[in-house]
């Protein structure tokens, strides 16, 4: 996923963090896809691992920007994550380190985005 099909997707939604949710549940099941996969396609690999950094880039290049309302200790903490992504997936693809912390870490998104959504639904 590029960042302007994310930038996209977000502008077409009601909710931006519905388009949020539903752009890491999908880096998120290709990421599974790929761990529980026997063969391990290198292929499916890179392509998994390099949607998910994009992903993260363009929530980190969104919370750099000086027109984001999250609080900046949060916007920090999401560009610090973002490093973390980017250089643990080398890790993954350089030592065949595994994908389950990267999976954690986007479950771990997925779930704040459903909470804050249906608190704001209710």
């Amino acid at each position: 996923m590029s960042h302007d099909a994310y930038a996209r997707a977000q502008k077409q939604s009601a909710n931006p963090r519905d388009s949020e949710y539903r752009a890491f549940a999908k880096v998120t099941k290709a990421l599974i896809d790929v761990s529980e996969s026997e063969s391990q396609n290198l292929k499916s690999m890179i392509e998994a691992i390099h949607m998910n950094r994009t992903l993260w880039g363009a929530l980190a290049n969104d919370c750099a920007n000086p027109h984001n309302q999250l609080p900046e200790d949060l916007r920090a903490r999401i560009i610090g994550l973002s490093r973390w992504v980017a250089a643990y997936s080398s890790d993954v693809m350089r030592k065949r380190e595994s994908l389950e912390p990267l999976i954690d870490i986007n479950r771990i998104m997925m779930d704040g985005l459903s909470h804050k959504t249906s608190a704001q639904a209710g």
